[in-house]
């Protein structure tokens, strides 16, 4: 059994109200207000969590996020108060819109596989013609989605959404609008770590009238992003573009014959590709932060998370 990686929480907080676990993360209600996310070392791919941690993924996705959330909070408020933990955040607890507005610099991935299919028109907005895959967009493309409580997220227009009374038309006008202006951060950021973001997603919440920026943004696991010395040159000569993303762990299942279907099982991952991975998830946090990764001590994680978090209640109560 891995005791380094935190492969699942079973706390109880005092005055906890509510308890969520999703793919990676594990969100525990206290008081009706606050939120506290731990992000595990839980890894998925294909929309299947794997059995085995990886050690440090959850303090790098969580670290590249409140960074990044601190550098536009001059853009929009975001539901953060503290980072008690490495692997953790607390903040407020906010009503999560019921859609997720993605936008897009390139065409790639979902895009690319519907623009290749023929599709012109994706969310309601035109596509240009003549492009090929990872091809910059003249203009960031807003492809939002709804955010299914069961099942998968549906591609959703701006004009279903205001049809469908989702989001209000004047909270609406905001989302596009912060999205846009985070996207534009995120992209200056990149530039000067010689990357290139190319999509990305972000949630949005209200307390009140207030709107805020939720959840994480511009980690790898959520954003897509490109090296940019030699991306000019890869697409003139028609090569794929080197990608800074988890997607060397789906090459590794696809490759062990495994991609989520029926039937399929999941390849035995070794305590050395463990290792590999969980050193990517590192290479991945200095190329994007710029940072030197210090690794949190592990020896005991759940009760450092526990001890942590329970600290940092108490302060906040």
């Amino acid at each position: 059994m891995q005791t380094n990686a935190i492969r699942e929480t079973n706390f109880n907080f005092p005055n906890q109200t509510k308890y969520y676990e999703g793919k990676v993360r594990e969100v525990y209600t206290i008081n009706e207000g606050l939120l506290v996310m731990i992000v595990s070392d839980r890894i998925s791919a294909f929309d299947v969590v794997l059995p085995k941690a990886i050690p440090y993924k959850g303090q790098v996705l969580n670290q590249i996020a409140a960074k990044f959330l601190k550098a536009t909070e001059d853009i929009v408020q975001n539901w953060v108060i503290d980072v008690p933990d490495p692997s953790v955040t607390i903040g407020k607890a906010c009503e999560p819109f019921k859609v997720e507005m993605v936008i897009r610099g390139y065409l790639s991935g979902y895009a690319w596989r519907e623009y290749r299919d023929g599709q012109r028109i994706l969310c309601g907005v035109a596509m240009p013609d003549g492009m090929k895959e990872n091809d910059k967009f003249p203009t960031p493309i807003l492809t939002p989605t709804t955010k299914a409580d069961v099942g998968h997220d549906e591609d959703i227009s701006r004009e279903e959404i205001l049809a469908q009374g989702l989001v209000s038309e004047a909270d609406y006008l905001k989302l596009e609008d912060y999205t846009r202006r985070i996207f534009q951060r995120g992209t200056d950021i990149a530039a000067e770590k010689g990357l290139i973001l190319v999509d990305t997603k972000y949630e949005f919440g209200k307390i009140g009238e207030e709107i805020y920026l939720i959840d994480e943004i511009h980690t790898p696991d959520s954003s897509r992003y490109f090296y940019a010395d030699g991306y000019q040159a890869r697409q003139d000569n028609n090569e794929k573009q080197k990608q800074l993303s988890k997607e060397f762990v789906r090459q590794w299942l696809i490759e062990n014959d495994f991609q989520g279907l029926d039937g399929q099982t999941i390849p035995e991952m070794s305590d050395e590709f463990i290792n590999e991975v969980s050193e990517r998830y590192i290479e991945l946090y200095e190329h994007i932060t710029g940072d030197k990764f210090i690794k949190s001590d592990v020896t005991d994680v759940l009760n450092r998370v526990e001890g942590n978090i329970n600290t940092a209640i108490t302060k906040l109560a």
